[in-house]
């Protein structure tokens, strides 16, 4: 996949430009950089990752491109299945990063404490069940809309899939943590 692929699979779920947002499992930042162009120079990203030469490789990414064009990035090391400082969130992405999580539902959860009344959630998973030793939880599109349910999320959706040579097909699903009232 290249950052075309990344900016088309989160493309639908996000609304706009600008907004606090956070790549929950950044990893090496191919979807903090496509986040970075949808939300534009006037947004901010957390990127989390727990671990450190990932975070400065994308950290270095974004210092090459110009800062009047690129939003405010926080590059966290941290482990985003414990409690994290964070703002409240407008919006929120798990690339390939839920998959490796046994249990998934403590973890979605606390990613949706993060989030405010209202806000987006964009899940990127490989679109079956039963995994491999590089990708050993998988979540195909079907059971997430059940279990995203299941977590208190709201208007799940499939936002986009890409074929993958690695595990078949890639998926983007958008749900949303309910409005207040």
């Amino acid at each position: 996949m290249n950052h075309k692929d990344h900016v088309d699979l989160l493309r639908g779920g996000v609304p706009g430009l600008g907004g606090v947002w956070a790549d929950f499992g950044a990893g090496s930042g191919a979807f903090t950089l496509a986040l970075a162009e949808l939300i534009g120079p006037g947004g901010e990203i957390f990127a989390i990752d727990r671990e450190a030469t990932t975070l400065r490789s994308q950290e270095a990414a974004f210092q090459a491109q110009p800062a009047d064009l690129r939003p405010i990035v926080h590059f966290l090391l941290a482990d985003f299945t414990k409690t994290l400082h964070l703002p409240l969130l407008d919006g929120a992405v798990m690339a390939n990063s839920l998959h490796f999580q046994r249990r998934k539902e403590p973890v979605l959860r606390q990613i949706k404490c993060y989030l405010k009344p209202g806000a987006h959630l964009i899940l990127v998973e490989y679109n079956v069940e039963r995994g491999n030793p590089w990708v050993p939880y998988p979540i195909s599109y079907s059971n997430w809309e059940t279990f995203a349910y299941s977590c208190g999320f709201v208007n799940t959706r499939l936002l986009a899939t890409k074929p993958s040579r690695f595990l078949q097909q890639i998926y983007s699903a958008g749900s949303q943590r309910p409005s207040s009232g």
